[in-house]
């Protein structure tokens, strides 16, 4: 017996941080994915379709955290830079937040076991940077034995030629990278 593919739509870092100017993580052209995430959860939300927010968000200053060996503080609780930006925030019952402290929406969250328990087999991931958030999400929902699917026009990066090296490895040996049309009948 052949099993119904279930999909939940997970959004990627859709925060202050990367989306309004000014912030330490704005790019130019960070931009054009913004409309076709509004078409991704338009279509999850009309559908009834689990749509998981996971968005950075770190303790406030004073706790040692790993990252910061690395990176800047940045993304503490009830910052302004880790607020979700414009509309994309949650919304009704089929809507949830997972908040990381990793580049993966999976690593050290419980996201894997709510989508297990919600028996999604597939994920359409979407948000930013195509070479840092969504590969690792990526590998991490392929690892934890989701079929990962990351709509092309739905995510970027500053750094182009990593997110094109990125896209082609996850297609190669995570999931599937496809147009925003498919992904959108997959959240239908």
């Amino acid at each position: 017996m052949v099993e119904k593919t279930k999909t939940a739509l997970i959004l990627v870092d859709v925060i202050n941080s990367f989306f309004e100017p000014g912030q330490p993580n704005y790019y130019a052209g960070v931009e054009a994915v913004l409309e076709p995430m509004r078409a991704l959860l338009d279509a999850a939300r009309k559908s009834g379709t689990i749509v998981v927010h996971a968005v950075e968000k770190h303790r406030p200053a004073g706790f040692d955290d790993f990252e910061w060996r690395k990176l800047p503080v940045h993304h503490l609780e009830d910052a302004h830079d880790a607020a979700f930006f414009a509309e994309f925030r949650p919304e009704g019952p089929n809507e949830t937040t997972i908040f990381k402290r990793r580049f993966s929406a999976f690593f050290a969250t419980d996201l894997a076991l709510f989508l297990h328990e919600q028996k999604v087999t597939r994920v359409v991931i979407a948000g930013v940077k195509t070479n840092v958030c969504i590969r690792a999400s990526a590998q991490d929902a392929f690892a934890n034995g989701f079929e990962p699917v990351v709509p092309r026009e739905a995510t970027n990066s500053n750094r182009p030629h990593l997110a094109e090296a990125s896209l082609e490895d996850i297609d190669r040996y995570m999931g599937r990278v496809v147009p925003l049309g498919e992904a959108l009948g997959m959240l239908a």
